[in-house]
């Protein structure tokens, strides 16, 4: 028995190894499709309405046959109703770095649930908290160039798991796709 029966062929809007993971691990086949969009935020753009734009922006980018179902998603760090993106040099992944140490943010990812009949556009928050981290492990750690393409300069799953004290929702989401919501989210179609 096919626990969702009704999204026909899938696809994923992403080209994160980390989303591609994430979904493998629900067990379903999938093709993946690179979606080439803008991804800046629009001037005075809620963080949360910039996840789930991005998200469904995503989601419309991808050539997708009729019978299929597109999975898309968008994930930001926002810290003081900042969004922190991707850093261009290793100068701004340790400002940012620096930024988390010994405070709380939040992850947010938009995510895009869509067929030809129906769209769907959900986003997930989970705060996250750093201890307070020193200058050289924050060196160290920018040294491995994991930071370099992830939003917050840092992957938990990635090397940064010793930096978090606690995250409070939803561990895949800060990874990059809340996997319960999807799932509830496929359900529903």
């Amino acid at each position: 028995m096919q626990i969702y029966p009704n999204i026909g062929k899938l696809i994923l809007a992403s080209a994160s190894p980390r989303r591609r993971e994430l979904l493998a691990s629900l067990g379903l086949d999938f093709e993946i499709r690179i979606p080439d969009i803008n991804e800046q935020p629009l001037n005075g753009e809620e963080p949360r309405t910039f996840a789930e734009r991005l998200a469904r922006e995503k989601a419309a980018a991808v050539d997708a046959p009729a019978d299929s179902t597109c999975i898309a998603a968008d994930t930001i760090v926002v810290q003081s109703s900042r969004i922190l993106g991707k850093p261009t040099d290793e100068a701004q992944a340790f400002e940012m770095l620096s930024k988390l140490s010994g405070r709380m943010h939040e992850v947010i990812t938009g995510v895009c649930v869509s067929n030809k009949q129906r769209t769907e556009v959900i986003s997930v928050t989970t705060q996250v908290f750093f201890r307070s981290l020193e200058k050289e492990e924050i060196e160290c750690y920018i040294a491995t160039g994991c930071p370099m393409d992830k939003a917050g300069a840092y992957a938990i799953q990635g090397g940064a798991a010793q930096m978090v004290r606690e995250i409070r929702g939803s561990y895949t989401n800060v990874v990059g796709l809340p996997l319960c919501e999807l799932h509830e989210l496929l359900i529903s179609f």
